[in-house]
């Protein structure tokens, strides 16, 4: 129950991929309401949400349960300050990997400490890291000697971040 005596947003699986081989349902203007809603305050309660978007709570827990089960809704979490958490230096990593070793780079980069994006692109290089450390030191390290010791990775370059912005949903 929340504060206010409404239950709040279920929780999603870890895996909530959707069902397989199944296409995605269109969503409405309802449904991205809710999605725009929940970005901006994934603690909403399913009163406040069903309000805003002008339907009931039964409806409003249905819709939401539905983006869930579909994969849409991947999860509920929180904007972090990495810097206020003790996560000072920032940095974009580029990575040339082995071909067709993707797959064993990207389990082999969820278990870095402060990895926070992984993604396979396409261009000059194959893989950009977004990682978060305590400060440069550890972020040399991790490069240094975590990454490039990784056998499939044949070159990196960092890219530190100086400044960040986290967009609003609702702009």
């Amino acid at each position: 129950m929340a504060d206010d005596g409404s239950e709040r947003v279920p929780e999603s699986a870890d895996s909530a991929s959707g069902p397989e081989g199944t296409a995605p349902r269109p969503l409405d203007s309802i449904d991205r309401s809710i999605l725009r809603m929940l970005q901006t305050d994934g603690r909403a309660s399913i009163r406040s949400v069903a309000e805003h978007v002008h339907v009931s709570r039964a409806n409003a827990y249905a819709r939401i349960n539905r983006l869930i089960e579909d994969g849409v809704i991947r999860g509920f979490g929180a904007r972090v300050n990495h810097e206020r958490a003790g996560q000072g230096a920032s940095a974009y990593i580029t990575l040339k990997i082995v071909q067709n070793s993707w797959r064993t780079v990207r389990e082999q980069l969820r278990e870095l400490p402060g990895a926070a994006h992984i993604a396979l692109v396409s261009g000059d290089f194959d893989v950009l890291l977004l990682v978060h450390t305590p400060d440069n030191r550890t972020l040399r390290e991790l490069v240094l000697t975590r990454l490039q010791s990784i056998p499939e990775i044949l070159s990196t370059r960092t890219l530190l971040v100086f400044e960040e912005t986290d967009l609003d949903p609702e702009a």
